[in-house]
């Protein structure tokens, strides 16, 4: 289960910088997140997690792009739990990606030439629809020995061309730990492209401090940022800053966003975040079908209803704002463009 308090990594920083002091001071209590929203209870079927159960997390300043009194603002229903991820839904598994088949000291490779690593747990929020919500992140971590295990691993693999820092969030290690990492990876002569998927610049955009962009200005490698918005709503002015000071360092920077029903599964609202990502030098990348994972059965949107979102976002964008459409089934070898053949 990933970790509801800050990495290790971010505890042994002498002096907590403000989005530290943010991760620490963030909302993880339902009902207080309610009462801070002026949602009354009875409007909205909630719950708190258990000590087994997947943990709430949310920073205040997201909380603040909420809408007040609003039950079924698209924000919090992407971090509030409610009773329908309690009910056991065929189908919908807790390795929906069978992930565990194919890691190994934290590494992940499902396709030639790239592979993952699973930098930490922790994250900068709890989304309710995580594909790794389940994830057994104490035997699959790659910084819990010093990244030594993980090291070996993608040496011994031999091929690979770009490494993705995946987690968790790999933001969350400081930038201490980041830049060691980043210089043990240089050392690989094959490879080439750094990819960091990352939710902290949409959560807490402060986190791309300085010496984040030094990090980046200083590595040899080609470095790709991915964030993670599924709502306009989600991009404020600090967010346009953040990724301004990544642009700036020479980085291309994405997004990939789940299609999620009550949430984003409308064209008008896929519309507005395409135009507000790229507003914010932002190119959407993938639209994501939801990864059945067990919980999530309540988000899920029909295969017809997104390629006709689709259909329908193309007539209206030019084409370089229209995200791929694509689901991730285990074993092929790249995530699968969806088209009608599929229905």
């Amino acid at each position: 289960m990933i970790s509801s308090t800050v990495s290790p990594e971010t505890e042994r920083q002498q002096t907590p910088t403000s989005w530290q002091h943010s991760l620490r001071d963030a909302v993880r209590s339902t009902s207080e997140l309610l009462s801070i929203l002026e949602v009354q209870p009875t409007d909205i079927d909630w719950f708190q997690p258990g000590e087994d159960e997947f943990p709430l997390l949310v920073p205040r300043s997201f909380v603040a792009r909420m809408r007040p009194g609003d039950p079924n603002d698209p924000l919090l229903r992407q971090v509030l739990p409610t009773a329908a991820e309690r009910r056991t839904q065929p189908g919908f598994v807790d390795d929906p990606l069978d992930e565990l088949a194919v890691a190994q000291d934290g590494v992940l490779q499902k396709y030639a030439g790239r592979a993952l690593v699973i930098t930490t747990a922790a994250c900068p929020v709890h989304c309710r629809y995580c594909f790794r919500r389940h994830f057994p992140y104490e035997l699959q971590t790659a910084s819990r020995r010093n990244w030594e295990s993980a090291l070996s691993e993608l040496r011994r693999r031999g091929d690979v061309r770009e490494v993705i820092l995946s987690g968790g969030d790999p933001l969350t290690l400081s930038n201490r730990r980041l830049r060691e990492l980043v210089s043990e990876l240089e050392r690989f002569p094959s490879l080439t492209t750094l990819r960091i998927h990352s939710r902290f610049p949409i959560i807490l955009p402060e986190r791309l401090d300085r010496e984040f962009i030094e990090i980046l200005q200083d590595s040899r490698l080609a470095v790709v940022l991915v964030v993670h918005s599924n709502h306009a709503n989600e991009i404020d002015e600090a967010v346009s800053n953040a990724i301004g000071r990544v642009r700036t360092a020479g980085c291309l920077v994405l997004n990939q966003s789940v299609l999620l029903r009550g949430i984003n599964n409308e064209v008008k609202v896929l519309e507005e975040l395409s135009s507000a990502l790229f507003a914010a030098g932002v190119l959407p990348y993938y639209l994501h079908q939801l990864d059945r994972v067990a919980g999530t059965a309540h988000f899920e949107v029909p295969n017809e209803t997104a390629l006709r979102l689709v259909a329908e976002l193309r007539q209206r964008l030019p084409g370089y704002l229209v995200p791929q459409l694509v689901q991730e089934i285990p074993g092929e070898l790249s995530k699968t463009p969806l088209r009608e053949s599929h229905l």
